[in-house]
């Protein structure tokens, strides 16, 4: 299989590969991406094709340190390059008025374009090598759509077994190791500023606070007519598991009442519980940062232990856990009444 090192040959090889339309996934801070050159429809289609991704759901354009967003998106505002200053390269998409000549396959069909900088530096040496660092990657995660985002290599060759065999669509993984934050980039819409101001449309670690501390003002929650962006589906980041959130004073009595059902659990939480029996369980940490990091590593891991649920300690909602949260509620959404039919059987 094409995972490679990350070395200078591989990642000039995997430069040259998206320019000749293929796809690469790579490390980023946040999780691994599934790229393709940003400026070849066919190419953008081929990680539809890869994900199973609707095609009216956009994709996020990585650009390389110092590149010139005026060629993505017009109409930069001030707005933009305050918080590009603050917190580029990093873990924030930027949601900006489509320039006309970029093709709206990276935008699912609408009038803007979702712009980052990743600070990871493979992605990084990726996005200057790749058309000598003017050209844009087209980048969603690299997982089947829906599925819990890969932070390591390992997470996207369980995803894409056949895709990045010799002839599949994926022409190679670039291994950068765990990626450093775990979930996926704070997304602002800029593109609405006269009417609804900046929009916070997926949270993630760069926080509402910071972002105001910037902008002199706190972002708007989504609205109905807000761009379409990545993961902002009610249901996303789903292992095959069904997934359920309890509170924390409730899980010893829901696991035993499952237990009493003949349900096997797996369970993910941030405290310890020895008196839960579990398949499999993984503690995280208590904190919101090293819980995010180690979040879809721990998803995945429980999901391995095929139980009939994996329950969810419910975390604190403290806004440095606002991002989190998200994805669970997310991961959660399509299992909301799992747990209530199999108590009320």
């Amino acid at each position: 299989m094409n995972v490679v090192a990350s070395t200078p040959d591989a990642i000039a090889t995997a430069a040259l590969a998206l320019e000749a339309g293929r796809l690469v996934a790579f490390p980023t801070e946040t999780v691994y991406g599934l790229g393709a050159d940003a400026e070849n429809p066919a190419a953008v289609a081929d990680i539809y094709k890869a994900k199973g991704r609707p095609s009216d759901h956009p994709v996020i354009v990585h650009v390389a340190p110092g590149a010139d967003i005026r060629y993505w998106a017009k109409n930069i505002p001030h707005e933009a390059d305050q918080l590009i200053a603050a917190f580029w390269p990093g873990p924030l998409t930027l949601i900006l008025k489509r320039a006309d000549h970029i093709p709206d396959a990276v935008s699912g069909g609408q009038d803007t374009v979702g712009i980052r900088c990743p600070s990871h530096p493979v992605a990084q040496q990726l996005l200057r090598a790749f058309k000598n660092g003017k050209g844009g990657v087209a980048a969603p995660s690299a997982n089947k759509f829906g599925h819990v985002s890969p932070t390591l290599a390992q997470h996207v060759t369980e995803e894409f077994m056949q895709e990045i065999l010799p002839g599949g669509l994926i022409a190679a993984v670039l291994d950068g190791g765990q990626s450093e934050v775990g979930i996926e980039s704070t997304i602002v819409d800029l593109s609405r500023l006269a009417t609804h101001g900046p929009v916070l449309l997926r949270p993630g670690q760069i926080s509402s606070a910071q972002l105001a501390e910037v902008l002199g003002v706190t972002p708007a929650s989504p609205d109905a007519a807000a761009p379409r962006a990545s993961g902002t589906l009610d249901a996303h980041y789903a292992p095959q598991t069904p997934v359920v959130q309890v509170a924390l004073a409730d899980l010893d009595n829901v696991a035993a009442q499952l237990q009493a059902r003949g349900k096997t659990i797996a369970l993910l939480s941030y405290q310890s519980h020895p008196g839960i029996v579990a398949l499999a369980i993984r503690q995280l940490p208590a904190d919101a940062a090293g819980y995010a990091h180690d979040l879809y590593a721990g998803l995945r891991e429980l999901d391995h232990a095929h139980a009939d649920l994996i329950l969810v300690a419910a975390i604190p909602q403290d806004k440095e856990w606002l991002g989190v949260n998200d994805r669970l509620r997310r991961a959660a959404f399509d299992s909301r009444d799992v747990l209530q039919k199999i108590l009320q059987a």
